[in-house]
């Protein structure tokens, strides 16, 4: 199916004006997970790609129509700021019927395309020779194992000297 970017952002525009529109990836996936957005919109130039990879599965999950279109000045643009990466109307307002049909036609399962008939052909199939190759045997060899030697090192004598204050006024305590 193809997506009608001019339609989208007529919707896009008129909810803006005359209803309520959430901004930015955030914002607009919070709105997605409270069930508030009735259309959700990306931009196709968002890099890295990652930070709006989640949207089409939350909205599939959530049962919400999603569409990447235009770029991120071009959203910007449909609601006066300089750019974003992706918009939820939440509220059409007065692209309220037009938000529904656009609905139908993006929720509306694909058309499958006619099965294509598989043409039969008689050609005769050919056996693979098989041929037997002996298999030799690897000799085993036995590794020694070493022993661990355990070395110990005598334990050296520290001696220090501490000098208390009352010793060094000399002062006894």
């Amino acid at each position: 199916m193809e997506i009608d970017e001019k339609q989208i952002f007529s919707i896009i525009q008129k909810a803006k004006e005359s209803g309520s529109v959430r901004i930015g990836v955030n914002e607009v996936t919070k709105a997605i997970e409270r069930g508030q957005a009735k259309l959700v919109a990306s931009a196709n130039d968002v890099s890295p790609a990652e930070i709006i990879a989640h949207l089409p599965g939350l909205c599939k999950e959530m049962k919400m129509p999603y569409a990447q279109i235009g770029t991120k000045s071009e959203l910007g643009a449909i609601i006066a700021i300089k750019s974003t990466s992706a918009i939820a109307v939440i509220d059409a307002g007065s692209a309220k019927k037009e938000l529904e049909t656009l609905t139908k036609e993006l929720m509306a399962p694909p058309k499958e395309a006619a099965p294509v008939k598989e043409a039969k052909t008689e050609a005769p199939v050919k056996e693979e020779a098989k041929a037997e190759v002996p298999v030799k045997e690897e000799a085993k060899a036995e590794v020694p194992v070493k022993e661990e030697v355990k070395v110990e090192a005598p334990a050296k004598k520290v001696e220090a000297k501490v000098e208390t204050p009352a010793k060094k006024e000399g002062k006894k305590e």
